[in-house]
């Protein structure tokens, strides 16, 4: 078990809570962001709806500077791919990350701090072995950060992953090894 909230030189991760709502709307519902978020809610009402599902907060995380919500990211611990007669030993390895922050803290290295900090709780404080993030080719800020923490660019697909209003797109996958991510400290 985690011990929260985890404090990085600047910034303040905790886990999400109903009140986190408002101020995770605020950027959230910006065109920018609203743009490449798997699920983007047109209204407020949508939006509080899904925030508020258990499963949901269960896997988000809350990124603050100096007591001021900028971001949010997500881990989703899984199961990795197994055989059946070894299928026990793959169960809650791997984790699935996402994140989503203010655009208007962009730039300052912000983003890179918290998802290393999320790395780091992955492999450190879960025992995680293996790490994963999937984007589109076009979410150029998103892969790029991707590669700034360490995470190897493992499958560029051609045309696969479909965007609700650009139409079919190339997607991209990053994956990270617990035993690769000491060098990254």
């Amino acid at each position: 078990m985690l011990d929260w909230p985890i404090r990085t030189e600047r910034l303040l991760l905790r886990r999400a809570c109903p009140g986190d709502l408002d101020a995770t709307w605020v950027f959230r519902q910006l065109p920018e962001i609203h743009e490449w978020v798997v699920a983007a809610t047109e209204t407020y009402d949508g939006y509080r709806e899904r925030f508020l599902r258990e499963e949901r907060l269960a896997d988000l995380l809350i990124v603050e500077l100096d007591g001021r919500v900028i971001g949010d990211l997500t881990l989703k611990v899984q199961d990795g791919w197994a055989q059946e007669e070894v299928a026990d030993r793959a169960e809650g390895v791997q984790g699935e990350l996402g994140w989503t922050l203010d655009p208007s803290y962009g730039g300052r290295g912000y983003a890179t701090e918290a998802v290393r900090a999320l790395i780091d709780i992955s492999f450190k404080g879960l025992g995680l072995r293996r790490l994963h993030a999937d984007c589109f080719y076009d979410n150029e800020s998103s892969w790029r950060l991707m590669e700034r923490v360490g995470m190897r660019r493992e499958q560029h697909t051609v045309r696969d992953s479909l965007h609700r209003t650009k139409g079919w797109l190339d997607g991209l996958s990053y994956a990270l090894l617990a035993e690769e991510w000491p060098a990254h400290e």
